[in-house]
């Protein structure tokens, strides 16, 4: 009998233990995992603007890296990055918007001034950079890696994607666009690299803010 009541009691702290750890286990918040930057992709400097291999781009100077059947990375390039110059602050869209294709995304301030930005996807914002909310300069110093700016799940991916520019296409439309800009600020030609070297960061540092805005608009389609 003593040992019948021994192996009840024992049973019971068994029990009573396995409770208390899984109510323990239950009330503890769930960390959200914080989506991990792309890899530092192959590039090719094409009128003294970097290309990243891997990417496809917008004519308005955005990004996308396909991560999935319908999860797509977006960004914006080294152009911009450099048309931009120092950011002040940047507004990003929220999780859960729906977004289309060629609609303004996001919102770059530099000096009092705005521009926005086109997606170069089609979907729902899934995630958004908030590093890059915290830091802005993030987006200007590493375009194509801690710089990302949002995630969209995009159903029609293939199809948008279609519409994008890729390989020598890109690197040909980047080249056309780097003689647009050489064209619209003749004083710029000295900073764009003529020996195949990088352009510097702040292509429009002396212009008045706004010919910035006007220049921003033509070359960001918006």
């Amino acid at each position: 009998m003593t040992v019948i009541l021994v192996i009840l009691t024992f049973a019971a702290f068994l029990i009573i233990d396995h409770f208390f750890t899984q109510k323990s286990v239950a009330a503890q918040p769930a960390v959200p995992t914080p989506r991990p930057a792309p890899a530092r992709p192959a590039s090719s400097l094409v009128g003294g603007f970097e290309v990243a291999e891997n990417l496809c781009y917008h004519p308005g100077h955005t990004w996308a890296l396909r991560e999935g059947a319908s999860m797509v990375r977006v960004g914006m390039d080294d152009f911009s990055s450099k048309l931009v110059g120092k950011i002040e602050r940047i507004t990003l869209p929220q999780r859960g918007r729906w977004i289309r294709q060629g609609q303004k995304i996001w919102t770059i301030f530099r000096d009092g001034k705005s521009v926005d930005m086109v997606s170069p996807i089609e979907g729902t914002v899934t995630d958004v950079n908030e590093a890059v909310v915290r830091d802005p300069e993030l987006a200007r110093k590493d375009p194509y890696g801690e710089g990302w700016l949002v995630t969209v799940q995009s159903p029609d991916a293939k199809t948008n994607f279609r519409n994008l520019l890729g390989g020598a296409l890109a690197r040909w439309w980047t080249e056309e666009s780097a003689l647009r800009l050489q064209k619209r600020i003749p004083l710029a030609v000295g900073a764009l690299a003529q020996d195949g070297g990088s352009a510097v960061d702040n292509l429009t540092a002396q212009l008045p803010d706004q010919d910035w805005a006007e220049l921003a608009r033509e070359f960001f389609l918006s």
